[in-house]
């Protein structure tokens, strides 16, 4: 593989805070073996005017991506800084679809867990029978499966499936939540698969199991907003790179 240029004294210090971050999260999804070798995308916005998004390298694993690696795009899909790298382009329609509709929306993760896919395949989809799902559960959308996600015109249904939630499970695919920021996002994304997790192995107990009561859920939607600020990613968010700085050295490069 070519040797990585950093990057950092090529941008604004608010990019590079942006570009850190995301490869933060590109590295603890490996860390979680959440990854698919290097076939599900994380994408932010870069700060400022432009409408500019930063990618995966497609090619390379999550485990291996650093600042200075990802790739800024526009929703045209144009590199609008040199690297020596592409993207994936099914990784592009989906991103640059819920960057271009959502402004609140700087930060897309989207991935293929086993349990996360195995919940979208399952036709109830999410159940509500753990507190983990509760959160989910208060905004959560689905979009059916179109095949490989390379036709412009699914943007369209995508975002309108979307609507203004913050978490989607994507039929017979995976999961995918966006947010203001890489933290909260992130958070989204680990409570989402922790909630997956969770119904797939109560599922395989083979017991009947115990939902949630449905005023419980109910009250839950009503106060989504309140909700997800308490859950906010930032409260982790600090404790995860340490472990990042712990473990891996080199990853803010």
């Amino acid at each position: 593989m070519e040797a990585i240029r950093n990057v950092r004294e090529q941008v604004t210090a608010e990019e590079w805070a942006v570009r850190t971050d995301l490869a933060a999260a590109y590295r603890l999804v490996a860390h979680y073996g959440w990854d698919d070798l290097v076939f599900t995308h994380l994408s932010a916005r870069v700060p400022g005017p432009e409408h500019h998004f930063l990618i995966n390298p497609y090619g390379m694993l999550f485990e291996e991506i650093t600042p200075s690696s990802l790739v800024k795009v526009d929703l045209q899909a144009a590199k609008v800084m040199p690297s020596p790298f592409e993207i994936n382009p099914a990784g592009f329609t989906i991103h640059s679809a819920v960057h271009a509709a959502r402004e609140d929306a700087h930060c897309v993760m989207h991935l293929h867990t086993l349990d996360g896919v195995a919940v979208s395949c399952q036709k109830e989809g999410l159940r509500g029978i753990s507190q983990q799902s509760l959160f989910p559960l208060s905004n959560l959308a689905y979009h059916a499966y179109e095949g490989l996600a390379l036709n412009p015109a699914e943007k369209a249904r995508l975002v309108a499936d979307l609507g203004k939630n913050h978490f989607m499970i994507l039929r017979n695919h995976g999961l995918l939540t966006c947010g203001p920021n890489v933290a909260d996002c992130f958070l989204s994304m680990y409570i989402l698969q922790k909630a997956c997790e969770v119904q797939v192995r109560a599922q395989a107990g083979g017991g009947e199991l115990i939902p949630v009561p449905q005023p419980i859920i109910d009250g839950i939607r009503k106060n989504a907003d309140i909700v997800m600020k308490q859950s906010g990613g930032m409260i982790a968010w600090p404790a995860l790179l340490r472990m990042l700085d712990r473990k891996q050295a080199g990853w803010r490069e």
